[in-house]
Parts: C-alpha cells; structure tokens; sequence
C-alpha cells in the first residue's frame, strides 16, 4: 500500500511539473520513469496471480489483531485494493489516464533506439556490426556514439516498457503513427515478456482480452493478431540467426582483444553492446522455450546455445583482467578530452542558474584533477556522486519552468550521458558486467532447462569445449539475491555450489570416459604385440620356407601391428582420431580457468579430472589383471604390465591438453597397489597376486601337479591325469617374476614375502607340534647317531616321518618361490635404482662378524626389501618369532628346534624308496620337489638358531653328521624298493651344503665321502640317457 501511494503520489507530481522526457537526452530520468512504472505494473499483476490473496491478507489482519488488540487501520483500503486490482491492466488503465501525456512522451522518445536495437541479423551483418577488423585504419579511434547507455540498454527492458506502457496509454495508439510502429514491432518480436524471473506474461491475448472491450478498437485488435502470427511464424528464426551471427561477433571480438588487450579502452562500448545482445538473445530463447506457442520447436533448441555464453564469459574474463587498462584510458579521456569539451560547452550556455553552474563546475573541477598516477597507485576511484549529481540536474532541467531547460540543451544532456558512461568504465566495471550479461535468472528459475543445455554441449564433440560455460555461469548466481529478500540468499548460494559441483564433475567424468576409451584401444593395439602373437606368423614363415600348404585357402591373411597407422586418405578418420579429437575439445574446458570462485568456495576443474582420473586408473589395473574366483584365472603379470604402460602412455600424453601433475595420478595409485588393501579398503593387485601364487600355483605344487625346475628357474607343470587351467611357467619364469616385481615394487613383494612367511610359520608350528610327539625318541637318536643298530631301533618308533619331510618340501617350495621372486625384484631395482642398490649390497658384504644381531637384522632387512639373499632371512626370523609360545620355556623352544633339525636328518633316507624321489639332471631337481629341502633346512635353521641365540654352524654341523650317517646306512640296504632312488637323494647332500652359507665342503668330506656323491652323479646322469633312449624307441 505505501508503495503504491508513493508511485501515485510522484506519478501526479511528474504531471503537475510536466516533465520532459527523453530517452537520447535526459537518459536516467527517463530510464528510472519507465523502469518505476513497468515495476509498479509488474507488481499489481503479480500480485492478482496469487490465488490465496484475500485469505493472506485477512488472516495477516487476524494475527495483527491478536498481536496488537485491534485491527491494522489500513486493513480496508488493502482490501479495497485487492478487490479493485482483480483485473490489474484494465484498473490500471484507468489509473494512467492523466499520465498518459507524460508516458507517451517518453516512451516516443524509444524510437530512434528501440528500432535499431531490434535489427534482423543480416542488418547487423552488413552494418559489420560489433567488428574491429571491418575497419582497421579506425581501430584505435574511440567508440563513439550520441546516445552512449542507449546502446547496451537491454531490449527485455525497452520491449517491457513499450508493451506495457502502450497499454495503459493505449489512446495515443489511434492517434501517433510513430507510437504505433513501436508497439508493433515489439508486439511481432516476442510472444511474452518476463514479469519476475520465470513468471511471463504473454503479451498479445493480454492485449486483445483488454481492448475487445474498448468500442472502436477493432483495427488494434486485428494488429494484435497479425502480430502474433509474425511472432509465432517469424521471431523464432529470427533470433536464431541473430545468436548465430553473435557467435561469430563475439569469437571475433574476444579473439582480437585477446591478442591486443588495449583494444579495450578504444573499443570498451563494442564489449558492452556484444554482452548486452548475447544476454538478451539468450533470455529470450531461455523464456520462449519454456512457453512455446507453436508446434514446430526447431527454433528453440539451441545446440550451440554454450559456444554463444562461452565467448560472453571470454569477454567477461577480459574486462575484469585488463581493468586496469581501460581505467588508464578513461581516465586521460575524462581529464583531456571530455573535461575541456564540457567546460566549453557551460562557457556557452546563454542562461545558467547558480545551482546548476555550481554542479557543472564540480563536474570540470572533478575530471581535471584525475591522472594516470592515481592508477599506477591503485587508488580506488568513486564517481556515484557525481552521477547522482548529474541525476538531480537532469530532473531539475527537465521541469516545464526551469530556466535551464535540458529540452533546449540536448547537447549538453548527450554529452553529459557520454561522459557518465566514461566513468563507469573507471569505477564501475564490475557492475556494468552485471548489467549488461547477467545471467543469473538461470539459477533456481531456469535449472532444468540449465542442466539440459549443459548435456546437450557435452553429447556434442564440438561444443565439448565451451562447457566450462556452465560452471563459469554459476559465479553470477549470487547477484539474483536482493538485500531485501536475504533469506533467498543461503538457498541460491547452495544451489550454485550444487550445480558448479555437478557441472565440472561431469565434465571430468566424460573427459575420464574418453581417456579409458583411448586407453583400451592402445591396451589392444600393445597386446597386438605380445610374443604370443608372433607364433603363427613365424609358423606361415617357417611353411612358407618348406613349402607346405597351410590352413584353409579362404583364410584372410592377419594383419600385423602397425597397419593402422597407415593412411591411404586424410578423409579417413579412425575411431581413436574420434577420440582424441573429442578429449582435446573436452579438455580445453577443463584447462580454460585454474579456478573459479563459487559464494566464497573455490573450485579447481582439473582437481576434479585428477580425482576421476586416480579412481579409474585404480579400477582399471584392478580390472585388467582378469582375476576370476571361481576359476582362479588371472592375466600374466607381464600382459598386466604391458597394458599397465599402455595406460601410462595415454595418462602422460593428458599433460598435452591439461596443466594436471599426472606423475602425482601415479604415484598415488601405483603405491596404494602395493599394498594390501586401497584407500577405497578394494582389494588391489597385490592381494591378488599374492592370493593367486599362494592359493593357487603354490597349492598345485603341494599336490604334486607342479614342480620346481632349478634349471629353468621356474615353476613346471607335470604330466597328470587332470591337466591344470593354467601353465605355471608362463606365470613362475624369470620374465614373469621381473614383471610381477615392477608392478607391485618393493612394498607389494615385502607383502608377498609376509604372506609367504606366514605358510611357512604355520607349518614349522605343525612341525613343532610332531616333535613334542616324538620329543624322547628324537633325543635318543640326537646322542645314538653313532650307533647304528640302536639309531635303526629308534627309527621304527618314530610316528609322523612322511608329514615332516611333506610339510618341510613345502616349506622349501615356499622358500624356492620366494628367491624367485626376491631375485626379480633385485634385477629390477638393479635397472632403476643402480647406486642405491649398489650401495645396500656393500653395506650388506662388509658387516663386521662381531657385529650385534640386532644391528645385522637391521641391515638384513634393508638388504631384503632390495631383493638381496641373505645368509639370515629376516622376514622369517619376524614370522618365527610371533610363534613363542608362553607355556613353553626358552630353553624348551630351543630343545624342539634342535630335535626339529633332528627328525628332519633322521627322515632323509625315507625319501629314497618313493619312485617320484629320482634327480634329473635335465632340471637339476627332483620331480617331488624334494630338492627344495635344501632350502628349507639351511633357512629354517638360520631363523631359528637366530631367534634362540643358538650357534646356526654347529647345529647345521650336527645336523649334518646325523643325516649322512642316516644316509650312509641306506648303502648297506639291500631292499631295491627302499633304496631304488639312493643316489638322487645321496645328493641332497651336496645341494645342503652348497645351499648353505655355513656349512662348506670339507665339513661335508669329514662326515660322507666324496666318492659316494661323484657315483651318485655319474648313476643319475647315466640313468637319465638310457630313460631318453627308452623314450626314443
């Protein structure tokens, strides 16, 4: 209510002044009389929107009364009013029957801007509007123009005023030509107008509603509805090509002031009058597709809607960069140039009153004391004073009596408009973007359509590019809340962060997606070029040699790797060309801006690329190595590893097209692979590596379907009944074990090691377990060794003999798999990191004897994550360790590994009546694996011996002397079946001591003659060329 008795009150008192109005010359007045009445119309039409108006006002009374104890004295005239404005037009139609002079007038003056404002584009192409380059000897001349804030005035707003000021001075219609062309052409332009965000009014039933009831008005009438057909028929196309031909102005402009930055200061209206035309095309499609009237909706899908918002941004971008620029230029044009002219201009001016003189001296005064000093000091400059001087001058000119009237002045009014605009562009910047390419109406009123725009430039390769668009949009957002509405505030800063949020994390998602796109075809095109692969093209070279026909005549001929790369024609365009050309346009929007601020939250776009990156590669390597449960099949580390770089090589080309640190994407992915679990708590390769040996290949082998070949250094299928899913060479090999090395590093095959140790802790405690069963037996035997009948007596007592030497084999075949491995980590640190490696093993080899344990451990630690041999493994020595038992005394647990060495010397000669116990020397080994042993004595010892403080040298020295007296005694067998493979397991022997860092040579001669194992070599040899003859006949 108060609102409207103000807008009545000086509505009447502009009347009775009888104010001049014009938009060219009196700009602000005439802009602030138009925007008052379209605000008031606007407001009383809303407010006839809202269906439960009557039942808010009455019980906004009834709460007043209880609050207060009597009603609100202006209850009834709100009631009244709401009453009267049930059809707000036709109320305010008669309202504005004695404004209309003054209405008319002013909206009159709209026709030397409205009409050239709303130009067709080819108008504006062959005016080579907004160009700078139709004319390069005037470049560097400043725009200019007589009605300066004319030229970026929105046309939202102009057609706003002139639809609705029409109507409530509809009169002049019949009787001014010149009112008429105006109201037309805006009538032909739009089919609504935006009353408050996305609340329209649709403008040509609202007018033919209001005048079929005025008598005489029909020629009006029928001028509505051709109108609307011109605007359903016409508009759409119309604005079409102007948002295709501002897509070419704008890239131009941004294009050239990019490369010639002071370009701006010369040039700055161009940039205002482009922001203003993109802003208003884009308003206008974003309400009439929400409204359309018409069935064909071609004309309102704009799929380049991006690339237009996209160079707005750019220009935006340029403005607030080079501020400082076009401050040093307006600056000297306020004090050089506009300065003197306004000073010459007063100087004419035949009558001038003392308060108006005053205020144009201030102006002169003002202007000629700026200098470009005040720049380079960054001092802040403030000219809102000066423009609201030049606001009340222009109201006090503009009255029918005053002496100075501005309608005799116009110069002086355009002048004084020019340099008002000249000096927004030194203090003002900031809001002068907002006023002329705010697009913040996007916010909360226009999201759906906002976020289908947004995928629509995604599903597009070429608009890809300018999606940065839509996040950059978010940074206007907060500028739609008003300080009287601050509860609106909190809501549209949240929603800005939602959809920023939302925005450059689908970005890098479909950046992600077409990396792991080109990631799998250059993984495919690398396993083109595994060795696997070159088998049946050396079979078709080797039958091509002998002559053989092969395969099948209508076979096609395969193609080998590399034929992809060559080009018969540059029109052909591969799917990878697709691909890389779409991920260069993606990624320039993600590179566009380092960061964006968001309502005070700062957002990094390749931040968001960098996180989807680090998961996808994570899921990748894990995806890649094609692990199956069910049938425990998994890729070949060296495929893993091929693929592995494949991937790398794509992932390194992205810093091309992206400022991202992708050694950091690999640093924080590969090392969390090297552990047991990521930082998601997934299963990473290392856990399934280490789950697959241990479970699967090592499980075989304890099965007997697997075998350990020294020679080969590898893991060996054997001959069974049930062939495996797999072959263990393929996975076991020094190539394979040097791949598994460099994918899991040194912590990933440190954890391998554990995980190994803990079998083998687990069976030394089920060991433990056979000797406290056997514990008096075994300490007869360790003091009898001597005395053959009554070792042979002891012997038989003995329960569990096969169970320790199987569990033991185990144990050795675990040890084995793991000098494998440690071998292959050694010669892959070798080629990375020589020095360092160099270095560990010379501290290791010059460790001083008399050096504490603790201190060697330290080092031998340090030695084993490097992948160097140790005489005592310190990952066992840790595993052993955790096996103390409380009950059992220290003594006692060093009386069970003493016993333990015992019944496993005592055992050896068992191994001689098993048919699988026979040496070949072919693989330097035993096919049960029994050749392991030597392993599993020499390191078991050391571990052991290490952890009681025992003497490693004279326990293997004792453990020596029982076992080839043991073994001694099978010589003087003469059951075949019990001795059938004496001289393969006489061998055990040599391989124990030569296995070992304690033990040597001559201790071996002192206890088991020489000659015994040379006969035992030259037997197994010369066995194993008659078992080849057999097998050759």
């Amino acid at each position: 209510m108060e609102f409207k008795d103000h807008v009545c009150e000086l509505l009447n008192t502009i009347d009775a002044c009888q104010v001049f109005f014009d938009i060219t010359v009196n700009f602000d007045l005439t802009k602030n009389y138009l925007d008052l009445v379209v605000t008031y119309t606007t407001l009383m039409t809303i407010l006839s929107r809202i269906e439960e108006r009557k039942a808010i006002i009455g019980l906004y009374n009834y709460a007043h009364e209880m609050t207060h104890g009597a009603s609100d004295r202006e209850y009834p005239r709100l009631g009244q009013m709401i009453v009267d404005y049930e059809n707000p037009l036709k109320k305010l139609m008669e309202e504005f029957v004695p404004h209309g002079k003054s209405l008319s007038d002013a909206l009159i003056s709209l026709q030397m801007v409205y009409p050239r404002r709303n130009l067709s584009a080819d108008q504006w192409r062959n005016a080579q509007l907004l160009s700078l380059i139709s004319a390069p000897s005037t470049m560097l001349n400043p725009a200019q123009s007589d009605t300066m804030p004319c030229e970026y005035l929105s046309l939202d707003a102009m057609e706003k005023w002139i639809v609705f000021g029409f109507i409530l001075c509809h009169a002049v219609l019949n009787s001014d030509a010149a009112a008429l062309s105006l109201w037309k052409l805006a009538l032909q332009s739009s089919t609504c107008l935006c009353l408050f965000r996305d609340e329209v009014f649709h403008i040509h039933k609202a007018a033919e509603d209001l005048f079929v009831n005025i008598r005489g008005y029909n020629k009006r009438i029928n001028d509505i509805r051709e109108c609307k057909e011109q605007a359903l028929s016409h508009a759409g196309s119309m604005h079409r090509e102007r948002r295709k031909f501002l897509r070419s102005a704008l890239k131009e402009l941004a294009t050239v002031l990019a490369d010639q930055p002071g370009l701006l200061g010369p040039k700055a209206l161009f940039v205002f009058m482009a922001l203003s035309f993109a802003r208003d095309e884009i308003i206008w499609l974003l309400r009439h597709a929400d409204n359309i009237q018409k069935k064909s909706t071609d004309d309102f899908i704009d799929k380049h809607i991006a690339e237009l918002i996209f160079y707005m941004e750019e220009l935006r971008a340029h403005v607030r960069k080079y501020g400082p620029v076009m401050q040093r230029y307006y600056v000297q044009y306020l004090s050089g140039f506009d300065a003197v002219v306004l000073n010459e201009l007063v100087q004419n001016l035949s009558v001038c009153p003392e308060d108006e003189s005053i205020i144009m001296s201030s102006f002169v005064n003002t202007m000629t004391s700026l200098s470009v000093k005040q720049v380079e000091d960054g001092e802040v400059f403030d000219f809102r004073g000066m423009r609201l001087d030049w606001f009340r001058l222009q109201a006090y000119t503009s009255v029918s009596k005053a002496s100075l009237g501005i309608a005799d002045h116009k110069e002086l009014g355009k002048m004084m408009n020019t340099i008002i605009f000249h000096t927004k562009m030194v203090d003002s910047l900031v809001e002068m973007l907002v006023e002329t390419s705010d697009l913040s109406i996007f916010c909360s009123f226009y999201s759906r359509a906002f976020e289908k725009m947004f995928q629509q430039c995604l599903e597009l390769p070429s608009q890809s590019r300018h999606s940065i668009c839509f996040p950059l949009l978010c940074t206007h957002f907060m500028s739609c809340t008003h300080e009287l509405c601050p509860e609106e505030r909190h809501h549209i800063g949240d929603r800005s962060l939602s959809l920023c949020n939302m925005f450059l994390d689908e970005m890098a998602k479909q950046a992600r997606n077409l990396i792991t796109d080109i990631c799998t075809e250059q993984c495919t095109l690398s396993d083109q070029l595994l060795p696997k692969h070159c088998a049946k093209t050396i079979s078709q070279a080797v039958n091509k040699k002998s002559k053989k026909a092969t395969g099948k005549k209508g076979e096609p001929e395969r193609e080998k790797p590399g034929v992809e790369s060559m080009r018969k024609n540059r029109l052909l365009v591969t799917n990878l060309d697709k691909l890389h050309t779409a991920l260069s346009e993606l990624c320039f929007s993600i590179n566009y801006v380092p960061n964006l601020a968001v309502w005070e939250h700062t957002f990094t776009p390749r931040e968001y690329l960098t996180s989807h990156l680090e998961i996808r590669f994570t899921k990748s390597i894990v995806g890649m190595t094609m692990y199956n449960q069910a049938t425990q099949e998994i890729a070949k580390p060296s495929e893993l590893l091929t693929s592995v770089r494949a991937y790398m090589t794509v992932l390194q080309s992205i810093e091309n097209y992206v400022t991202i640190d992708i050694t950091r994407v690999f640093n924080n992915v590969l090392l969390q692979q090297t552990q047991h679990l990521d930082s998601h708590g997934e299963p990473t390769i290392t856990s399934l590596y280490t789950n697959w040996y241990l479970e699967t290949l090592l499980r075989q082998v304890s099965n007997g379907h697997i075998a350990y070949f020294p020679a080969m250094k590898a893991f060996v299928n054997l001959p069974t009944e049930n062939e495996l899913t797999f072959n263990a060479e393929e996975y076991s090999d020094i190539s394979e074990m040097r791949s598994l090395s460099e994918l899991l590093g040194p912590y990933g095959m440190k954890f391998l090691s554990e995980s190994l140790m803990w079998h083998i802790s687990s069976q030394v405690a089920e060991l433990k377990k056979l000797v406290v069963e056997n514990m008096e037996v075994l300490t007869q035997m360790r003091t009898s060794f001597d005395k053959p009948e009554h070792m042979a007596a002891l012997f038989k007592k003995l329960t569990s003999v096969d169970s320790v030497l199987k569990r033991m084999t185990i144990i050795g075949v675990i040890l084995s798999f793991r000098s494998l491995a440690q071998e292959a980590l050694r010669d892959v640190l070798s080629c990375h990191i020589p020095f360092l490696v160099s270095s560990v093993e010379d501290f290791k080899d010059h460790i001083p004897r008399e050096t504490d344990m603790k201190v060697a451990m330290n080092v031998y630690e340090l030695s084993s994550a490097a992948g160097l041999p140790c005489e005592i493994d310190p990952a066992l020595v840790v595993a052993l360790s955790s096996q103390k038992s409380e009950n059992i005394s220290p003594e006692e647990e060093y009386k069970i590994a003493c016993l333990l060495m015992v019944f496993v010397a005592v055992s050896l000669p068992t191994l001689a009546s098993n048919v699988m116990s026979q040496y070949s020397p072919a693989i330097e080994g035993h096919c049960n694996n029994i050749h392991c042993l030597a392993k599993a004595i020499n390191q078991i010892a050391a571990a052991l011996f290490t952890i009681h403080k025992g003497s490693i040298e004279d326990r293997l020295k004792e453990f020596l002397a029982l076992a080839s007296s043991s073994l001694l005694k099978i010589g003087q067998e003469t059951d075949k079946m019990t001795t059938r493979n004496r001289e393969s397991v006489y061998l055990l022997l040599d391989m124990i001591v030569q296995e070992s860092p304690f033990l040597t040579m001559d201790l071996l001669e002192s206890c088991f003659p020489y000659v015994l194992l040379r006969n035992a070599y030259h037997a197994v040899y010369k066995q194993s060329i008659s078992a080849k003859r057999v097998d050759a006949h």
